[in-house]
């Protein structure tokens, strides 16, 4: 048990972290940020009732969308709680994404927007080799593109003093052309447009009815579909 002066001492690092809204608004609408949702409170989703769940969600994108400007369609589970019933209730609320902590050590692309698992987190010791698989072999994997999914906190590197991991990893991963280098809900929407691709029977012309660009690479040639347009593929 502490008193209070001692536990404010020994936790002053921790309360300390708190920004203020205005800093925050400011940083984080920046180019490469994306605001998103961890719920209101920051409960067990899965202990509430729909309605409890639907509450949590509305308001704290409510607050966001506020806050940022942006549209917030995005979330990361709070304590990694989720079930059907929280995913049925984020799809109601117009969610398209939320994270897990469930790590796979692997790059696959999301099949299932809802139940996104990570790559792995910045404290696993398997970081700095899955880094150089990425960096190394993603180029020659064309059958299926790579996607790399860090997650972690940002005051755990404060609390653990080890900024080193996260700027290791990002000298190791940083400028190259072969990456692409975005947000959670640019690479949901520009995979979600991707299949909205139509192809002919014999696969000789394709048909992008989304309003972004779409690249593929088809018998080893790649190919940029322009927006709204109908392409000839040799």
């Amino acid at each position: 048990c502490y008193r209070e002066d001692e536990y404010y001492k020994e936790n002053d690092r921790k309360t300390a972290r708190r920004m203020s809204m205005a800093r925050a608004t400011a940083l984080y609408s920046q180019e490469g940020f994306e605001p998103a949702l961890h719920a209101l409170t920051h409960p067990f989703l899965n202990y509430l009732s729909k309605p409890q769940i639907a509450y949590e969600i509305v308001k704290d994108r409510e607050n966001l969308e506020k806050q940022f400007g942006h549209i917030v369609r995005g979330m990361a589970y709070p304590n990694n709680s989720y079930n059907d019933d929280v995913i049925r209730v984020l799809e109601d609320c117009g969610i398209v994404y939320a994270r897990t902590t469930d790590s796979t050590g692997g790059f696959d692309i999301p099949t299932d927007w809802l139940r996104l698992n990570p790559t792995c987190q910045h404290t696993d010791p398997r970081l700095p080799e899955l880094t150089r698989k990425f960096v190394e072999e993603a180029p020659k994997h064309y059958r299926q593109p790579w996607m790399f999914y860090l997650w972690g906190h940002s005051y755990e590197f404060a609390d653990d003093d080890n900024w080193e991991v996260i700027e290791s990893f990002a000298k190791a991963v940083s400028g190259k052309e072969d990456i692409w280098y975005a947000t959670n809900i640019e690479i949901y929407e520009y995979v979600e447009n991707f299949h909205r691709l139509v192809f002919s029977l014999d696969m000789t012309r394709v048909k992008n009815p989304s309003a972004q660009d779409i690249w593929f690479v088809m018998n080893n040639k790649h190919y940029c579909i322009p927006a709204g347009e109908t392409v000839l593929l040799n």
